[in-house]
């Protein structure tokens, strides 16, 4: 079985987050998959096998399975443009149907996929508490212009807004205790960001649920916050900036194009760059 291993959503030659990539003629068990996915070790693998109208793809993290995962889906993507061409490849994920389009041109790869549609919700007083408490904030470092919410294009996160990117820097909080906060609720991360502009933001994703501390880009949630700001009213202009990663060495550049459709898709781009063993 052949693994590749990509890191999405790079910076240049540096960067991005790491992801498996198996492409088969047959996909193994869930647990063969889940096994997999643990001994590669990344935030997340994609398992990929051929359909008459498209791939199959299912996404495992060291401990779970989760419905969808954007960066995995944008390493996909430049696998698949490496073996088959620059295309638009449609995917059959768990519980919808979204499209990648790979890139590659003189051996530089990158993608770009189509989002689930978004949702947002209010996050509940509850949870909020237990958030700050989890990672050692309190009310006062909120942005108070972005309310705290559960987000979703495709995967439940919940986001939670600070006023300064001081405060996103000193994020810190217990494995074991988020991965309790998130699964009992049911959030694949918990995403903590701050605005530099209406247009640039900078973000960390806590990624308990799946056993990881922190993944250094998240496209899933790329798509569910730029779905958020838009339905919330944030000032418009079609298309946000994210970076990531940048306080763990891991600095990951994702551009999120999204139309005025309240819950419509999002766009979510990115370079990829190959990981040499």
């Amino acid at each position: 079985m052949r693994i590749e291993r990509l890191a999405a959503f790079s910076d240049g030659d540096v960067g991005g987050n790491p992801a498996g990539v198996v492409i088969v003629e047959a996909l193994p068990s869930a647990s063969e998959m889940q096994n997999i996915a643990a001994e590669i070790g990344y935030s997340e693998t994609a398992f990929a096998e051929p359909q008459a109208s498209g791939w199959r793809v299912r996404y495992f993290s060291p401990e779970s399975e989760v419905p969808f995962c954007g960066h995995a889906t944008i390493a996909l993507g430049g696998a698949l443009a490496s073996r088959f061409g620059a295309s638009v490849y449609p995917l059959h994920l768990n519980d919808t149907q979204i499209t990648v389009e790979g890139f590659a041109q003189n051996g530089d790869l990158s993608a770009a996929l189509q989002s689930p549609g978004t949702r947002s919700k209010p996050a509940i007083r509850e949870e909020i508490d237990s958030a700050l408490e989890l990672f050692s904030y309190t009310p006062d470092d909120l942005d108070a212009r972005i309310p705290p919410a559960r987000i979703n294009a495709g995967a439940e996160h919940l986001v939670i807004p600070l006023r300064s990117r001081a405060l996103l820097q000193t994020m810190n909080y217990d494995l074991d205790g988020g991965r309790v906060f998130m699964r009992t609720r049911g959030i694949v991360t918990v995403m903590l960001v701050t605005s530099e502009s209406d247009r640039l933001f900078h973000c960390r994703n806590a990624f308990a649920s799946g056993g990881v501390l922190e993944d250094p880009a998240t496209g899933a949630a790329a798509a569910a916050i730029a779905g958020y700001l838009r339905d919330h009213g944030w000032p418009q202009g079609g298309a946000i900036e994210i970076v990531q990663g940048e306080d763990m060495g891991h600095r990951s550049l994702i551009a999120a194009q999204f139309s005025e459709a309240p819950g419509s898709s999002v766009r979510v781009s990115g370079a990829i760059r190959t990981i040499v063993n």
